[in-house]
């Protein structure tokens, strides 16, 4: 994984392609930390319905340690807008009312815990337990090694790692979403698809274009010490 990199995709509602969608990390500062940026921007939709996305996440590279998370959703009449940071050493998190609340001292947000997936071994058939999940409440977040498969996308065909992650959230990655990933098995483990149903049917990112970046990422950080791995 490294600073620079830029995926572009192809965004579809059922069999429609309606928009399209980004993925940038870059470096950045906050709080007088060095960090590094993940910006998830998807916008699209037909005549009756419209999805809108914006995400950033501020994460720190060598702990990979959430600082800050900012989401904006407009999905149909639904309008969604949540703005945190995080303080690890804390252990605590700041809403955009000011409001604190209990954390954990790893934090992960829902795009850095993508980052973060990209670097576990994801064993097929095995489903990774983690208690990274910014909000306290919400852990543990479970992550579903499904399969290994060839995949057919706008940038090509490429073998891949397929997951279902499950966060006790609204979002994505809720329940009853059933949601799946795509990552690329190989070394850059890019995000190559992503199918998950929202409240008017299926959402599917297919990615169309790459850009690896030229900073390595300073990894210090490879897995979970309180992971629990179950067969």
């Amino acid at each position: 994984m490294r600073a620079g990199e830029r995926a572009e995709y192809s965004v579809k509602y059922g069999v429609l392609r309606v928009g399209n969608g980004e993925i940038t990390v870059d470096t950045d500062s906050l709080r007088g930390n060095p960090v590094w940026r993940m910006a998830l921007q998807v916008s699209g939709g037909v005549p009756f319905f419209h999805v809108d996305e914006h995400i950033e996440s501020w994460f720190q590279p060598d702990s990979l340690r959430s600082l800050r998370f900012v989401q904006h959703l407009r999905e149909g009449s639904r309008k969604y807008d949540r703005e945190y940071d995080f303080y690890p050493e804390r252990r605590v998190g700041v809403d955009q009312a000011g409001k604190e609340f209990p954390s954990v001292d790893a934090p992960l947000d829902d795009a850095s815990f993508i980052f973060f997936l990209r670097l576990q071994p994801l064993e097929v058939g095995r489903t990774y337990v983690f208690g990274r999940y910014f909000r306290a409440d919400a852990n543990p977040v479970s992550v579903t090694v499904l399969r290994r498969e060839r995949v057919e996308v706008p940038a090509g065909t490429f073998d891949a790692v397929v997951v279902r992650p499950i966060i006790k959230t609204s979002g994505v990655f809720r329940e009853n979403g059933r949601a799946e990933v795509w990552l690329a098995d190989d070394s850059t483990r890019v995000l190559l698809k992503m199918n998950a149903h929202i409240s008017f049917g299926s959402l599917s990112v297919q990615l169309r274009h790459f850009t690896r970046g030229d900073m390595a990422m300073p990894i210090a950080y490879h897995g979970c010490a309180n992971a629990k791995v179950l067969p």
